[in-house]
């Protein structure tokens, strides 16, 4: 063999040997499959498989930017200037189902930033639910069982329920629209108002039954204040009366009412025997609808409060609201006492972007 065969014999062998290298290095470094995030339907939109896992979860929430001028229609005192308010809340709620119901966990965190100052975070609700049963800290079931007052941003001037609390709950879906909740409350202490907390290891007890239909619905509750021992119960009726057009009326009263008393009824933070509250919503666009509320305690005070929502673009809503309160009763003193008279004309523009 000569030196050029002996040459091109050497580099066809290398050529070879090379390749079947390179096809075995490629085998080696195949990458493993990726698991994709799936979407799961069962509860609802914005709802995805945490991957590896059968359990759902959605992360949602708000940014809210709220100015507010005029009067302090809650106890009649003059602003002097902007009262400016910014929170942001992030959800997580993650459900799966088991042989004993759906289990879900809810987490409601708050951050808050108040007129120049950081309020800090706070958790107003976190709890966990399975076939029924809640365990775990969330708003008061006194208000949220009979679905708040409206879509008003002032909406508790009459206040119609306490704050969160810890509880142990348990609703019963009977179907055709009918449910029925029982509940147990260790009650809260709000700046500002009386300690609601209980003092002895009986807790606040609550009962309440629901009937929806596509009409609108007739909701009641009771409970017992185990602090002051009194009783207070509420009851609530809706209509729609179109797809566009709805209202509500609802009326609340509490046995053995004192405003002198250290320690209120925490089921009933109203100013009297009863309170009534009725309100509308009324969509007179794709992007516009009118919200109006008006509330009266026994005492003599009143407020009302009207607001347009405005989605400029989905998700980004803007809500102009005026508020107006005139005092009566201890309300009243309360209102001179803080520099302001028996009435107050208020006002907020909120900024809202839900995601």
């Amino acid at each position: 063999m000569n030196i050029k065969g002996f040459l091109f014999g050497s580099a066809a062998a290398l050529v070879a040997v090379t390749g079947a290298r390179a096809a075995d290095a490629i085998v080696v470094a195949e990458p493993e499959p990726v698991e994709y995030v799936r979407i799961c339907d069962a509860y609802g939109k914005g709802f995805f498989y945490i991957p590896g896992t059968e359990t759902c979860l959605k992360i949602g929430g708000y940014l809210r930017y709220d100015a507010s001028a005029g009067d302090d229609v809650y106890n009649g005192g003059d602003r002097d200037t902007w009262n400016k308010h910014l929170r942001t809340e992030i959800r997580f709620d993650a459900r799966s189902e088991t042989e004993l119901g759906t289990l879900r966990s809810y987490i409601q965190t708050r951050f808050e930033y108040t007129d120049g100052v950081n309020s800090g975070g706070s958790i107003p609700q976190a709890f966990i639910e399975l076939g029924g049963f809640r365990i775990g800290v969330a708003d008061e079931i006194f208000g949220s069982w009979t679905n708040y007052a409206g879509d008003i941003v002032n909406d508790d001037v009459i206040n119609y329920n306490s704050w969160a609390s810890n509880q142990v709950s348990y609703t019963y879906a009977a179907g055709n629209g009918i449910s029925a909740i029982i509940a147990a409350e260790q009650g809260s202490v709000n700046e500002g108002y009386s300690d609601y907390v209980i003092d002895d290891y009986l807790p606040h007890l609550m009962a309440g039954v629901k009937f929806e239909q596509g009409w609108g619905g007739v909701s009641a509750i009771g409970g017992y204040d185990s602090n002051v021992e009194e009783f207070a119960g509420k009851l609530r009726f809706d209509l729609k009366f179109t797809d566009t057009f709805s209202a509500f009326l609802m009326g609340g009263y509490q046995s053995g009412y004192d405003d002198s008393r250290v320690k209120r009824n925490f089921l009933a933070p109203w100013h009297g025997d009863w309170a009534a509250w009725g309100g509308l919503a009324a969509k007179v666009s794709d992007k516009a609808t009118i919200n109006g509320l008006i509330g009266y305690e026994s005492e003599g005070t009143i407020a009302a409060a009207l607001n347009v929502g405005y989605e400029i673009v989905p998700g980004f809503v803007i809500t102009p609201e005026l508020n107006y309160t005139k005092f009566d009763g201890d309300r009243k003193a309360d209102s001179i006492a803080h520099g302001g008279s028996d009435d107050a004309f208020g006002g907020t523009l909120r900024f809202q972007r839900n995601f």
